[in-house]
């Protein structure tokens, strides 16, 4: 009951409980009793526009009556009956408040069902009531309260489990104890429109999103399903494979396990027990509005640029021109692409989503080639191609899996035989790169980890960070071989191999004993992460894009990395602020001897700058630029984006430490115009400062986040949370650079809410679906332990609830667990 911010519960005990919500201490405030018969189904109903006027609560009961309880004034106290105790709940007997009064009014409809109620909805703007039940004589029952017209009245056989109604669309949708989902006109009660074949078990739940056009259906195999209205096909089909659910058996969903929530972002909820599954559904949004990218890739033979966006799509941009010229729209369904790859040929597209496929197109024209077969349904995070039609992918399965694409003729391309030295990281393979000189591979996980593998044996050349107990290691986000150093023979036996873990860029030797050599922080801000690092063909610059949209561009030409341990950052050429949000991908591309950067970031644009920080413009924009023409930049036309006033203010704040910054030191980025305004000025002198005082070290910095045993969310609301934002005027900022941090912290959020569970009994579904524990219970012992009677009981349950399914809910990964039961 939002108006009043109270939770209406109905008990067996023929009573109706209202407990008041509204501050952090929830406590039972009214007690409705006397009902005539129990309460199976509520409703409740107030009017958005004057929700102190008029609301309504309604329970169908076990009888087959609609119960409607008016309160006329909610803004006040709910009821002035006299009550005894003080310190308890407000006891209301019904037929006390039968007749109409000042504040309530009470009201049964005719019976209407001849079996329990198990549905109500309320239709306020023409006065129905729509009802359900799981009579064959009275299925569902669309009827007018005022009585003036002659109510709708289904006879199906078997009766409706649930159903739910959309107005607007005019479409109405029915499922019983059959696995079929029945569409209605609901002006005709004789025949469906439609008829929805796909589930094995019986629905328990279905709902309509009216935005979407979609239906989600969800049947007792914990199998939910989405619907296209208009096609009438099922367009989505996701297993949700909760801890508590056992081979054979029926998991418990209870009457109500779906819940749609349209605040904010649109999300579904389902229940199986004491575990919730959040689903968070697509944006609803204009088509052509800006798309939220997540990685990029550069062509060099066909001088292009691709980007792909968490919408699935692929666009494939002229770099000279930042034109369209080819896009893919649901290249993966609905899945975010998470990763792309070219082949050495550049003629073929690999791209990887987020539910393990992965797909392989032609370049030219924008056409799929061949569909992998995915080795888990988890998130792939890297692919290599070889040059022998080779393909190697990675990714929370946290094995290495390899392809053949050689052959054109196969559309569907199996998984080769399995990486020969199995699987050895212990947890999801984050970052992967190649070194095609040295046929070396090198791979990073969550836990900080890094193996490098020789690519014709399959073998580890070495393990990097091994985590070991007491040791914890923050997560590698990227890793990168210097190929041009690796090229050269006497330089193998230095530091080749660089990887990116909470803000550190860290120097790794592939050979020798010791592996690590240097390490310095690059962003100005602590607790933030570099997604973007590269390096030129003559690995003589690094460049490098943090979490706060700003770019950096290092000379590593002369980075001393002896035998001793080197902690000290290299000359720092250049700096300036990219953009409003974090940069997830980066590429860099030299064209007639100049140097460009391709930057994408979560404030949904994709831009091309300079190598002295000069913008060429975004992707997309309307107007084209002339990559030969440097007076068709952006940073020198007059529509120059203006600079924020607190870009403006921090500007102006150090425009002193600029000054006396060191002559060998280069200030890019601000043009007379004020493009591409630099938000802080990165000197070496600064940024040691900065580091020594404030920056922790990769160890010191995750153990403050995993160390401590609490979630995700907990941390997001403490002030000492995960890189606290500072206060801006713009919301859209603040929304979009906490995008980039839950995406970061989903993994570990994964970990601490899972991390007193059995694993053999978790089953992950990626980033779209995330199942959380709501309540910790400790299982009980096995059925040989528990009294004769009580376990007789429990198999019979069980076994009662399972005697409708057809096929079996789950893979045999869990099926060791079938003999113990979740309380």
């Amino acid at each position: 009951m939002p108006n009043v911010h109270k939770i209406a519960v109905a008990t067996m005990s023929r009573d109706i409980r209202l407990f008041d919500v509204s501050s952090s201490a929830c406590f039972e405030e009214f007690r409705l009793f006397g009902l005539s018969h129990v309460a199976t189904t509520l409703c409740y109903w107030y009017d958005v526009k004057a929700p102190g006027e008029r609301c309504v609560l309604m329970w169908g009961d076990e009888k087959g009556y609609v119960n409607l309880l008016w309160f006329l004034q909610p803004h006040k106290d709910l009821f002035e009956t006299p009550f005894s105790d003080q310190s308890g709940p407000k006891p209301v007997f019904l037929p006390d408040i039968c007749g109409q009064t000042l504040m309530v009014s009470y009201q049964q409809t005719p019976k209407i069902h001849n079996e329990p109620i198990n549905r109500i909805i309320f239709e306020p703007c023409a006065n129905l009531l729509v009802t359900s039940s799981e009579s064959a004589t009275s299925s569902l029952v669309i009827m007018d309260m005022n009585q003036r017209r002659n109510s709708y009245i289904w006879k199906i056989d078997k009766g409706v489990h649930c159903f739910d109604i959309s107005w607007s669309l005019n479409v109405l949708v029915t499922a019983g104890l059959e696995p079929s989902i029945r569409m209605w006109n609901r002006y005709v009660t004789s025949r469906p429109v439609s008829v929805l074949h796909g589930h094995t078990t019986t629905v328990v739940d279905v709902l309509i999103h009216q935005a979407l056009a979609r239906i989600f259906s969800y049947s007792k195999d914990a199998v939910l399903k989405i619907w296209d209205i208009q096609s009438q096909y099922c367009v989505k089909t996701l297993p949700l494979r909760f801890p508590n659910i056992h081979v054979g058996l029926s998991p418990e969903h209870g009457s109500f396990p779906l819940l749609l929530s349209l605040a904010g972002g649109h999300a579904l909820l389902v229940s199986c027990r004491e575990y919730l599954a959040l689903l968070r559904l697509q944006h609803v949004g204009s088509k052509d509005g800006p798309k939220n990218f997540s990685c990029t890739l550069y062509i060099p033979d066909l001088k292009q640029v691709v980007t792909a966006c968490m919408d699935s799509s692929v666009v494939v941009w002229d770099v000279s021109t930042g034109r369209k010229h080819t896009e893919v729209e649901k290249a993966h369904g609905h899945e975010e692409i998470t990763a792309m790859a070219a082949d050495p040929g550049q003629h073929r597209l690999v791209t990887a989503a987020a539910n393990g496929t992965i797909k392989v197109w032609n370049l030219l024209n924008g056409q799929p080639l061949h569909k992998l077969e995915a080795v888990s349904d988890t998130e792939v995070t890297g692919v290599i191609c070889l040059h022998d039609n080779e393909l190697l992918a990675v990714g929370w399965s946290q094995v290495v899996a390899q392809y053949s694409i050689g052959d054109l003729q196969d559309i569907y391309v199996k998984a080769d035989e399995p990486w020969k030295s199995g699987q050895l990281h212990s947890d999801d393979i984050l970052a992967v790169d190649h070194c095609p000189c040295l046929r070396l591979l090198a791979t990073g996980s969550y836990d900080g980890e890094i193996i490098v593998w020789m690519v014709d044996t399959q073998r580890p050349v070495t393990r990097i960070q091994r985590p070991q107990s007491g040791r914890v290691y923050p997560p590698i986000d990227r890793l990168l071989f210097l190929q041009k150093r690796a090229q050269d023979s006497q330089c193998r036996g230095k530091p080749l191999l660089l990887s990116s873990q909470a803000g550190y860029i860290c120097w790794w030797n592939v050979s020798g004993p010791k592996h690590k050599h240097g390490q310095f922080y690059v962003p100005h801000r602590v607790n933030e992460c570099v997604k973007g690092l590269n390096t030129n063909n003559e690995n003589s610059l690094l460049i490098t894009g943090d979490g706060t949209g700003s770019i950096q561009i290092w000379d590593i030409s002369q980075y001393d990395l002896s035998d001793e341990f080197v902690d000290k950052e290299p000359p720092l050429l250049c700096a300036w602020r990219a953009h409003e949000g974090a940069i997830v991908s980066m590429e860099l591309l030299e064209q007639s001897g100049q140097m460009f950067l391709v930057t994408v970031s979560v404030d949904h644009s994709a831009r091309l700058w300079t190598s002295d920080g000069g913008c060429v413009g975004s992707f997309g924009q309307e107007q084209q630029w002339d990559l030969s023409n440097p007076l068709t930049y952006q940073v020198n036309r007059e529509i120059a984006i203006p600079a924020r006033e607190e870009e403006k203010d921090r500007t102006e704040v150090h425009q002193s430490e600029t000054t006396k910054s060191k002559s060998d030191l280069a200030v890019w980025g601000q043009s007379s115009r004020g493009m591409a305004t630099v938000n802080r000025i990165l000197s070496k002198d600064y940024c040691q400062q900065t580091v020594a005082a404030s920056a922790p070290s990769p160890e010191e910095h995750l153990s403050l986040h995993i160390l401590k045993r609490k979630s995700r969310a907990e941390s997001f609301s403490s002030s000492d949370s995960f890189s606290p934002l500072p206060q801006r005027k713009e919301a859209m900022w603040d929304h979009m650079t906490l995008d980039l941090q839950r995406e970061m912290a989903s993994r570990q959020d994964r970990r601490l809410l899972f991390g007193d569970i059995d694993c053999t009994k978790l089953y992950r579904i990626g980033n779209e679906c995330t199942p959380f524990q709501v309540l910790q219970i400790v299982e009980m012992s096995h059925l040989e332990d528990i009294p004769i009677r009580l376990a007789v009981l429990s198999r019979s349950e069980s076994y009662s609830r399972a005697s409708d399914l057809n096929s079996p809910l789950l893979s045999s990964d869990i099926s060791g667990h079938s003999g113990t039961l979740s309380n």
